[in-house]
């Protein structure tokens, strides 16, 4: 049985160079964002596994003894076989735990990731847990930022480590701690079938993000992590207008087709700002020159004009540039485009006062509006004490 109280944080994400060109095969930069996803864990009724979700109004409980029969009926072939999710046991999960076919709403596929994960990591490692696990984030939903990827990256090391498929590598006395490269590997994967429950066919990217931080190169299916990646502080902006990313994309596609001769040599330009762009985060470190800054501040504003032409710009985010232009900040969007979320660059000598001007100014236009950074760490393990005060009343209101 489980005897620890614990908890596990994951990062969010933002593409910082490459949006849509990624989609026709060129290189993307993504990069872990220090707004967080916490999940607590500690041990549970004997026979019961219950998990609290506020942040999207989900609390349920289940008897264990169920949870294995059920767990008999959607395994496969054998206990030792690795399920995939498959649409005949995420029927069966839905009919368990009450969801309607085709419900998409973030308590329904929350709720439908976790069953999952728990069923399938009990059924290839150990015994369904008695375990108590409430999961808050700093991370709004369906903004683009990873949100669901930083809960599917907590959920598979908590419940890997629960079910003994990977270490408790914190020691006592100690505030956090990482797994090795290995376990991260085994958490990823869990973490990408968590994924594949919540959106279908995701490109891995984002748990990829969760699971080691930093920042992440992608292209054509591949990822591969930076090394030695700096952290920057960036202004983290939430236009709060809703977009399809589909539309989005199908719109740059049509245009591309349309207008090929034009279009492409837009696309290359998006990947060559990718790569230098990934050129001077890895020099950083090693040679941190303010120089650098400007170099980053004019790639924004290039790949910001090039993401215009293609055509998924939003009055709402020219409002947002010109905002921090103002106070001489350089801006883009993130993601998909068309309204959702922009990021702005704050070099180390921007002073406390113009962030905060710039802020002020920002939440006037109806924006959210957070000071965080981006290179932040991975998928980490923390003792509950080491919390700051706003996850520990978090999950004290849970």
């Amino acid at each position: 049985m489980w005897a620890r109280e614990l908890a596990v944080s994951a990062p969010g994400k933002v593409i910082l160079h490459g949006e849509h060109a990624v989609v026709l095969g060129k290189v993307a930069l993504a990069v872990a964002l220090d707004l967080r996803t916490f999940l607590r864990l500690r041990p549970g009724a004997e026979g019961r596994l219950s998990v609290s979700l506020p942040c999207v109004g989900v609390r349920r409980s289940w008897d264990t003894p169920g949870l294995r029969a059920l767990r008999g009926r959607i395994a496969g072939k054998g206990r030792g076989e690795e399920p995939l999710p498959r649409v005949e046991q995420l029927d069966a999960l839905r009919e368990f735990a009450g969801i309607a076919a085709g419900a998409s709403a973030p308590e329904s596929l929350a709720t439908l990731a976790f069953l999952y994960m728990c069923l399938a990591i009990s059924a290839k490692y150990g015994d369904v847990p008695s375990v108590d696990i409430v999961v808050w984030s700093e991370l709004p939903t369906g903004a683009g930022l990873g949100s669901s990827a930083a809960y599917a990256v907590c959920l598979a090391a908590a419940l890997l480590m629960v079910c003994g498929a990977i270490s408790c590598p914190l020691q006592e006395g100690e505030s956090t701690a990482r797994w090795t490269e290995e376990e991260l590997t085994l958490i990823n994967s869990w973490a990408f079938r968590g994924e594949q429950v919540i959106h279908g066919n995701p490109s891995g990217v984002d748990n990829a993000v969760g699971t080691w931080g930093g920042a992440l190169r992608y292209q054509a299916g591949k990822i591969t992590p930076l090394k030695r990646v700096p952290t920057l502080r960036i202004l983290l902006t939430n236009t709060k207008v809703p977009r399809s990313t589909k539309v989005l994309v199908a719109g740059v596609k049509e245009k591309i087709l349309k207008f090929p001769a034009i279009m492409n040599p837009v696309l290359d330009s998006i990947d060559a700002i990718s790569q230098e762009c990934q050129s001077v985060l890895e020099a950083l470190p090693a040679n941190p020159s303010p120089e650098h800054y400007p170099v980053l501040e004019e790639f924004f504003d290039i790949n910001q004009h090039h993401l215009n032409v293609l055509g998924v710009g939003h009055p709402s985010l020219d409002r947002l540039c010109q905002v921090t232009a103002s106070h001489s900040l350089h801006s883009k969007l993130t993601g998909a485009g068309g309204g959702g979320c922009g990021i702005t660059l704050l070099p180390p000598d921007t002073s406390p006062l113009a962030v905060e001007a710039a802020k002020q100014d920002l939440c006037a236009c109806g924006f959210e509006c957070w000071e965080t950074k981006i290179g932040a760490p991975g998928v980490t393990l923390h003792s509950c004490s080491s919390l700051s005060a706003p996850v520990l009343h978090a999950f004290a209101q849970s």
